[in-house]
């Protein structure tokens, strides 16, 4: 696989942080675009990328072509989406002008993606569709789950002002194709980051790591939304902690009863969520911001399919119904 030209779909906090790596690091021989919109926009456009990230004596700042129109873009050899789950479908027709024959496609969701059951290996669920995740299959026919790089993200950022992003830790991402190979395309993608200074691996199984990660998506950001906490404040609070901890006993179960090994217990999970520190949950950023919430990959999913599965998920479903209410009124009142 040849990378010369990499477009950045979606260039907030966590992708903005990733465009700003590749463009400091890769040097003229590729190209790194961006999309994104508002005044984040304009200020990537008029001073760069600025990234400011724990261990290094002064912030980065990359100039990148930075645009709200992808089709003001060529064809790409590679694309990275820094989108949330429900902003992925009305980008499908701005990503699909895009893509070239070989073009491949890494996305960065948390929760549960739209191509999950693409070649999945449990025959009874492969190439099972969600109307929710991807609505009137745009994405499955315009972009195709095939070109799909799965990503899990280990990372904290934030925008704290526009074109400025602060990681809140080191981080690392972990990629995989649909299919469990690990391909010529996987390889050279991961290399690429490598030489990024991205910390970055390819798995075997990508659907275990979405599972093991949603453990703490599921719980962890909507209950971070709703009481408005940062982690270490809502690690400190034994009642709270008590109810996060039966939302991953629920997701574990889901995830396992579609044969992901998860690979952690709760409360192991629990211990690593009590060294994070006062870090605000991307969906609280996005509730103080006056964001829609990215609810359905992570709550609504995990409900789904404990339904699919005859898995009782009772404790995200009552966080469902509260979370998504709490959405609907912040988005009518930020309107």
């Amino acid at each position: 696989m040849s990378i010369k030209t990499i477009c950045v779909y979606g260039a907030g906090a966590l992708g903005g942080a990733i465009a700003a790596k590749l463009a400091s690091s890769l040097g003229s021989d590729v190209v790194i675009s961006v999309v994104a919109r508002g005044a984040h926009l304009a200020a990537i456009r008029d001073k760069g990328l600025t990234l400011h990230e724990p261990g290094l004596p002064a912030p980065i700042t990359a100039k990148v072509i930075a645009t709200d129109n992808p089709a003001d873009l060529p064809p790409q050899d590679l694309i990275i989406t820094g989108l949330k789950g429900h902003q992925l479908g009305p980008a499908a027709e701005g990503m699909a002008g895009l893509l070239k024959d070989d073009t491949r496609v890494v996305m960065i969701l948390n929760g549960i993606p739209w191509w999950y059951f693409h070649r999945d290996e449990h025959p009874e669920f492969a190439e099972l569709q969600f109307e929710e995740l991807d609505p009137a299959g745009a994405l499955w026919r315009l972009i195709g789950p095939q070109r799909i790089i799965g990503c899990v993200a280990h990372q904290g950022a934030e925008v704290i002002e526009p074109g400025v992003i602060r990681l809140s830790n080191k981080g690392r991402f972990i990629l995989g194709e649909p299919s469990g190979e690990i391909s010529a395309d996987l390889t050279a993608i991961v290399s690429l980051l490598h030489n990024a200074d991205i910390t970055a691996t390819p798995s075997p199984r990508i659907r275990d790591d979405i599972w093991s990660k949603l453990m703490g998506n599921t719980s962890f950001n909507p209950i971070s939304a709703l009481t408005r906490s940062t982690m270490s404040e809502l690690m400190s609070d034994d009642a709270t902690t008590d109810q996060i901890g039966k939302v991953m006993k629920e997701v574990k179960a889901v995830g396992e009863a579609l044969g992901a090994n998860v690979g952690m217990s709760v409360e192991e999970r629990l211990d690593m969520a009590k060294q994070i520190g006062p870090v605000r949950t991307s969906m609280l950023q996005d509730l103080l911001a006056g964001k829609a919430l990215e609810i359905v990959p992570l709550v609504g999913m995990v409900v789904a399919l404990g339904r699919l599965t005859s898995v009782a998920t009772p404790v995200s479903e009552t966080i469902l119904a509260l979370v998504s209410r709490l959405d609907r009124e912040n988005t009518k009142a930020a309107a």
